[in-house]
């Protein structure tokens, strides 16, 4: 119990207005993350391609995942729903501040994998950093969520009230 409550222990702060501060990031990149990358290539109620069922992976993201090499090529269809579900699950976890630590956890391999293995070599292959920017947003938002948690606006602090209260 004490470890859980150590995960889901939030930074607070006295003053309010670095309260609503820390939370903005994490939101707005939670759900940019979920509807504009993670939708797209994992069926959610929301996503605009017809053709992917509800957790189902876009026929074309394995295929891009097998690219990678090992481990990647081994098996390309989990690692592409592992990281499609990252995004599209996890970047609403992350925006309502459930989990933030462990979902910021997974986003960050994800981005990490994302920047090194497709956004870099498109980098260096167009000769600029903007298909690079975007994961690399999203992976400073995810080492933010991991340092300071989902603050006081996330379920994690309810919950974290709530285990404290107990003991």
């Amino acid at each position: 119990m004490e470890k859980l409550k150590r995960l889901l222990k939030p930074e607070v702060f006295q003053n309010t207005a670095s309260n609503i501060l820390i939370a903005i990031p994490r939101v707005l990149a939670g759900f940019s993350l979920s509807v504009e990358f993670g939708s797209p290539k994992f069926g959610m109620p929301w996503s605009i391609n017809d053709e992917l069922g509800l957790f189902q992976v876009a026929d074309w993201f394995p295929e891009d995942v097998s690219e990678f090499g090992a481990p990647y090529s081994w098996a390309p269809w989990l690692f592409a729903w592992l990281g499609a579900a990252t995004e599209a699950i996890g970047g609403l976890l992350l925006a309502f501040g459930i989990g933030t630590r462990v979902v910021a956890s997974f986003l960050g391999i994800t981005m990490c994998t994302a920047i090194f293995l497709e956004k870099w070599p498109k980098a260096i292959e167009y000769g600029s950093s903007w298909p690079v920017l975007p994961a690399v947003g999203f992976l400073w938002i995810a080492i933010y969520s991991l340092v300071l948690g989902s603050g006081k606006y996330g379920v994690d602090f309810l919950l974290y009230k709530k285990l404290s209260s107990k003991s």
